[in-house]
């Protein structure tokens, strides 16, 4: 029996997980690269990959020093499928980048300060802090063993020293905390030096303890715990404008979460049919408003998106608006639903617009419009005539995101071969630029890349048929305020800074 594209599709949907860790690798290279996209250049400020070749650290070793870049670091040549990165995240003021890793591993790195001497090392990223966020496990009554990468990170806006960050694999989301910490206590009356106790017939006198300065620490410590709530895969996880709750998403429901309670969540969305055998859709991406803590918007499988009010009703079942684009029944295929299917959703920082990508097209939605895009990117459109193997090799159920600039007036997304796009969404100029480690020579010039379909390839084209699959990037973050991108590339962290003339 051959599966329809589209019953493999849900079928395989609950327990595909597509997308990478990108292990920290590097010694920063500067390098300009014109990105024909907007009026200014990309700077290669840093890629995270180390000048010598190092073992892998252990993961019992002391790694809670700030000062670990070259310890920590791993060569690409000793990379494995734990090391894949699966997830890149700023925090609200772009001074630290979360990555996740298949591993379960969470690395911050955190921007280096300008000095005088050095100015232009501003932009740059050194490891800040490490930690073990998830474990494996294995769920004993459903036999279903539950991998520890890392879906998605979310931070929580700084209120204090601290720094608060939510991580989640395919059934829990944790609550982190880091912080830093350069004094500890001396002087204790019932422990020694060493920090044993002593015997109470020794004690003769009181002692005041008192705070010494010691080496910079760094440490991460799990506050919430949040579990035994989805039956299916998270794929999402969204923190409110009132910053008192969150939610998770899986395949069919949405939850509500508050920061202080653990043990349980309110549902707010539940797709799942009475009979499984009717099931259509699934969700693949939620996300909540930035400034309106009351509306969120949740996107599925059949490339449609819903925007929903929690004033409305306390289940929101019934969408508020629902935002489609009729198809071209003269571009309907063998893949059409499956390429619909939109893998990430995104609100604009102003709140007007959502954008949405599906594996071919980058889509930008009005609010206030829900019959049709306003504007649509072809992110690589020679792909269509490839369909087929790349259903074969199910490269076509790559989960892609998508990111806005801080002004939302640019957007970017990955492709494969290691290419990312820009889009101004002013001048309406697009540019393809690659993320490669052959081409990160010190100030060498990244120039624009071009897809060659059929007929004579030009000089600097690459045909589609050269194109390497196994080479794409899934995940990509943008500096809130500057222009400065982090592209995850498999198991390589590169990091753009737009150049200053």
């Amino acid at each position: 029996m051959v599966l329809q594209p589209s019953e493999r599709h849900y079928r395989d949907w609950s327990h595909r997980r597509l997308g990478p860790w990108c292990s920290p690798t590097g010694s920063p290279a500067p390098l300009s690269c014109e990105t024909g996209c907007g009026e200014g250049s990309w700077i290669l400020v840093c890629r995270l990959l180390v000048p010598t070749q190092v073992n892998l650290l252990s993961m019992e070793e002391d790694i809670d020093t700030r000062k670990i870049n070259n310890s920590f670091l791993r060569d690409h040549s000793y990379a494995t499928e734990a090391d894949i990165i699966s997830t890149v995240e700023f925090n609200h003021t772009g001074e630290l980048l979360a990555t996740g890793d298949k591993g379960g591993r969470v690395v911050i790195f955190q921007r280096e300060q300008e000095s005088k001497n050095q100015v232009h090392r501003r932009g740059e990223y050194n490891v800040y802090s490490t930690f073990q966020s998830h474990e494996p496990e294995f769920d004993y009554l459903k036999s279903l063993e539950i991998e520890e990468k890392i879906n998605k990170i979310r931070w929580l806006p700084q209120q204090n020293a601290a720094y608060f960050l939510l991580s989640t694999n395919d059934k829990t989301v944790k609550l982190w905390k880091v912080s830093e910490r350069d004094k500890r206590p001396e002087g204790y009356n019932l422990k020694d030096e060493e920090g044993r106790l002593r015997d109470p017939a020794t004690i003769t006198t009181l002692r005041v303890p008192v705070l010494r300065p010691m080496d910079l620490m760094v440490e991460a410590t799990p506050r919430r715990v949040f579990a035994n709530a989805h039956t299916y895969h998270i794929n999402s996880i969204s923190v409110n404008s009132d910053y008192e709750t969150y939610m998770s998403a899986d395949d069919l429901r949405i939850n509500l979460w508050n920061f202080e309670i653990t043990n349980q969540s309110f549902n707010i969305v539940d797709i799942k049919p009475a009979n499984m055998e009717e099931l259509t859709e699934v969700i693949t991406a939620a996300e909540f408003h930035p400034h309106h803590c009351n509306t969120f918007v949740y996107s599925s499988s059949k490339g449609t998106i819903r925007l929903c009010d929690m004033r409305a009703s306390a289940l929101c079942d019934r969408h508020t608006k629902f935002f489609e684009e009729p198809e071209d029944p003269s571009n309907r295929s063998f893949f059409s639903e499956i390429i619909s299917s939109i893998s990430d959703v995104k609100f604009s920082h102003s709140g007007r617009y959502i954008m949405t990508r599906d594996y071919l097209t980058v889509k930008v939605w009005d609010l206030n419009m829900e019959n049709r895009p306003i504007e649509t990117y072809q992110v690589h459109d020679y792909l269509r005539s490839k369909l087929c193997s790349l259903y074969e090799n199910d490269c076509i159920f790559d989960k892609f995101e998508c990111v806005w600039n801080g002004s939302d007036s640019v957007i970017m997304t990955g492709s494969y071969n290691n290419f990312f796009r820009m889009f101004d969404r002013n001048t309406k100029r697009d540019v393809t630029l690659e993320a490669s480690r052959e081409n990160s020579k010190p100030r060498a010039i990244l120039k624009p890349r071009k897809v060659c379909v059929g007929g004579k390839r030009r000089k600097d084209e690459i045909s589609v048929d050269s194109l390497d699959f196994s080479k794409k990037i899934l995940h990509t973050a943008w500096h809130p305020s500057e222009n400065i991108i982090a592209v995850a590339a498999t198991n390589n962290l590169y990091i753009f800074q737009d150049k200053v003339n």
